[in-house]
């Protein structure tokens, strides 16, 4: 377990994980912030970089904005589980992927500009694996906000906010992608971002700045491996009740302390009865449980069914696909 010690790299992750400033010198803002020079911001970054702490500074994407996804799981067998997280990774399109405990032990999400090109993702490693794929597909999210305290206070979390797609305009899609990778850690990242794209910073910065207005960049800021980072104990709940259960469940699960992650999916028959999935990620399998049991307790819970899947390993974690590199071309 990795915890932040320096008390100014705590403020910078504390403070810059959603909000990040959109203007030509925005690593200076965060100097001003935090009593520093603009070097020592971008160095503190790369460095956290470097030793894995953050994977990059830049954009979630609001699920479904302008592109599809799906959280997708297999059983594989023990003595085939680095073969196949390893196929598995190997597709462009799957961003996170998993091992949970549990006989559906790989957890991945499939990304891709269109819902084609994610059937195409589940269906190459159905064929090469050999093995079922779960495609759990997103009804509704409650709280997709991941974000993270260095420090005890507590984390407010913005609810789900409305996403307005027809602010998206031509050429939109590869700027997403670029920010879904990554902001470079320069002084006048988003004139860097600009030349990489043949295009004017103003005009790079106005659209970012609308499609954050408008909800398909549901985050901008400094996005952090919880892993690395201390949390270390996480634990997918996946909770089994009726339909129209989870219009209440959801959301009074979304707002309990601990749970970061809240999202109703379709369950499939006969397979997976689940619906209902939320994510605690603590700092030890003990405080873990103890949001678990807080959340069993909900009355908007009573008579659901629940199972536990605490992941073991991190395989891959990228930003999502949203423009293939030969259609960006």
């Amino acid at each position: 377990m990795d915890h932040i010690t320096d008390p100014t790299d705590r403020r910078l992750l504390d403070e810059f994980q959603r909000d990040f400033p959109i203007t030509r010198r925005p690593f200076q803002v965060l100097a001003d912030a935090l009593g520093l020079d603009e070097a020592g911001v971008l160095g503190r970054l790369a460095r956290m970089r470097k030793t894995g702490r953050i994977t990059r500074v830049g954009a979630t994407i609001a699920p479904g904005a302008v592109s599809a996804s799906t959280l997708a799981a297999v059983a594989a067998p023990d003595e085939r589980l680095e073969e196949i997280a390893a196929l598995i990774d190997a597709e462009p399109g799957v961003n996170h992927n998993y091992q949970r405990e549990d006989s559906w032990n790989l957890w991945f999400v499939a990304t891709g500009p269109d819902r084609a090109h994610v059937n195409d993702t589940l269906a190459r490693i159905a064929h090469r694996t050999g093995l079922q794929v779960l495609d759990l597909r997103l009804v509704r999210p409650f709280n997709v906000d991941l974000g993270f305290r260095m420090s005890g206070a507590a984390r407010h979390v913005p609810g789900p906010r409305k996403v307005d797609c027809t602010a998206m305009q031509p050429g939109d899609r590869v700027l997403l992608q670029a920010l879904s990778t990554g902001l470079p850690l320069v002084a006048d990242p988003y004139a860097a971002l600009a030349r990489t794209l043949n295009r004017d910073e103003d005009q790079v910065m106005l659209r970012i700045e609308a499609l954050h207005a408008a909800g398909i960049i549901s985050r901008l800021g400094v996005i952090v491996r919880h892993r690395a980072l201390g949390w270390s104990a996480n634990a997918m709940v996946v909770w089994d009740m009726p339909a129209a259960q989870v219009d209440t469940a959801g959301p009074a699960l979304a707002a309990l302390p601990g749970v970061t992650l809240c999202y109703e999916r379709n369950p499939v028959e006969s397979v997976w009865p689940y619906r209902l999935y939320s994510m605690i990620h603590a700092r030890s399998r003990g405080e873990a449980l103890e949001v678990l049991s807080g959340a069993v307790a909900l009355p908007e819970l009573r008579g659901a069914q629940h199972k536990v899947l605490f992941s073991t390993r991190c395989f891959k974690q990228t930003g999502a696909l949203i423009q293939p590199k030969e259609a960006a071309a």
